[in-house]
């Protein structure tokens, strides 16, 4: 059986501008890349406001699912990127509120940054794709 890909495309993209695409659709699974609290035209979402940036990376997220054909019902694993694990309390909160049982496999990591300063979480998402 050939195997196929095919990327996720928005628009506007605003990884673009970072020769980053949104996320891959291969094998039933879609692979998105780390969403941050970015909006559609590139800029910074809650700058210093961690609860703002944490709900703008789900609307990113959600966004990107969407144009893949799924949705945060079908996340089976998360990577989250934090720049200061004192967060990490807020990040078990958004669980319950961003997801639902059965839970998603999870990892959490501090980082000393991510790739713009001024953001504060950053997180990678594997889903299953709607015919997954």
């Amino acid at each position: 059986m050939p195997s196929t890909a095919s990327v996720i495309t928005l628009s506007p993209d605003p990884l673009g501008a970072y020769a980053i695409s949104p996320g891959w659709k291969a094998g039933g699974l879609l692979f998105l890349s780390g969403q941050a609290a970015i909006d559609e035209q590139g800029a910074i979402v809650g700058e210093g406001d961690f609860d703002a940036q944490l709900e703008a990376t789900f609307a990113a997220i959600d966004r990107v699912l969407a144009a893949g054909g799924s949705d945060r019902s079908r996340i089976i694993k998360v990577t989250i990127y934090l720049t200061d694990m004192a967060n990490f309390p807020k990040i078990v909160e958004a669980r319950r509120r961003y997801f639902t049982p059965p839970w998603p496999a999870d990892t959490i990591v501090e980082v000393r940054a991510l790739a713009l300063p001024e953001l504060m979480v950053e997180i990678d998402v594997i889903a299953l794709a709607s015919d997954g």
